[in-house]
């Protein structure tokens, strides 16, 4: 389990972490969300021992990383897929980590058929392509058989088939019992793999839910869309029902406070012919956007 409570850390006057507190609990997988620069890589980095704290403190099973007597064996880490020594296949590399905690050569194995580099496990990390790269660094973080996982963007680079093993993955290894806590800019994946989301911005927390309880915050949950050759007499009817009616395109309405046959009933009533009738329940991307659009720092125009 991962504990993080009041973090905070400055560098000089600016402060990247503010007061943050959350838990990832075993069982679960929880996706760590937040626009670039707000924070997510410095509590990550808190969370293993390569940052120290300003104050507060982040701890895996109630200890901090440089208390735990064996790092690999209790947290599993990728926070650069391409830290593996250019010059060392994949195997020794994986090896040279084995033997710091006295891991046998047959997990080295073990965790080199788990990944797909069987095929390619002589050959020098330096000429893997990205996806190889992400396999490599999953690999290492899965090679002490840990009870908590930390991933940052674990997805990165790979095609269709690797992305769907990663989603398998920490999916059966939360269904064991362990902490998977994953960081992505992939809404779509962590919607489909992540249990409960973290989201932050500036360094604050921002929410910490489940992730359907998250979608159903966003504005956009729970429209129904309509099209109608009549869309004046149809909203008339629907603003009497005390629903919010709006409309973006000529003969489409976007409903809210009401239900999809509520809609189709008010149609029928006032007589409006309906082509179209369907519901937009919100995405967590939707939400995520609405949450941090006052934490953008880095921002594009057009």
């Amino acid at each position: 389990m991962i504990e993080v409570d009041a973090l905070t850390k400055r560098y000089g006057t600016a402060t990247a972490v503010d007061g943050l507190s959350f838990t990832a609990r075993p069982g679960t997988v929880t996706g760590f969300l937040g626009p670039n620069g707000a924070g997510k890589s410095t509590t990550m980095r808190i969370i293993v021992g390569l940052e120290r704290a300003t104050s507060g403190s982040a701890t895996v099973d109630g200890r901090r990383f440089a208390d735990l007597p064996a790092p690999l064996h209790a947290v599993g880490v990728m926070l650069d897929a391409r830290s593996a020594h250019p010059g060392r296949t994949a195997y020794r590399h994986l090896l040279a980590q084995a033997r710091t905690h006295g891991i046998s050569r047959a997990r080295v194995q073990h965790v080199i058929a788990m990944t797909g580099l069987e095929s390619v496990a002589g050959r020098r990390a330096g000429t893997f392509s990205l996806g190889m790269g992400q396999r490599l660094g999953i690999a290492g973080a899965l090679l002490g058989d840990p009870r908590t996982l930390i991933l940052d963007e674990p997805v990165n680079g790979l095609d269709p088939d690797g992305v769907l093993w990663v989603r398998a993955l920490v999916r059966d290894l939360a269904a064991e019992g362990r902490t998977v806590f994953l960081s992505s800019h992939l809404m779509h994946e962590l919607a489909l793999c992540a249990d409960r989301v973290v989201i932050i911005g500036q360094g604050r927390l921002l929410a910490d839910a489940p992730v359907t309880e998250i979608v159903e915050r966003s504005a956009r949950a729970g429209v129904v869309r309509v099209r109608t050759h009549e869309p004046e007499l149809l909203a008339r009817a629907l603003l009497e029902l005390g629903a919010e009616v709006e409309s973006n395109e000529p003969g489409t309405l976007q409903v809210r406070g009401t239900t999809v046959d509520e809609v189709g009933a008010a149609a029928g009533r006032c007589g409006a012919v309906v082509l179209e009738l369907s519901t937009d329940g919100g995405s967590l991307e939707d939400a995520y956007l609405e949450l941090t659009a006052a934490s953008v720092e880095y921002r594009g125009t057009r």
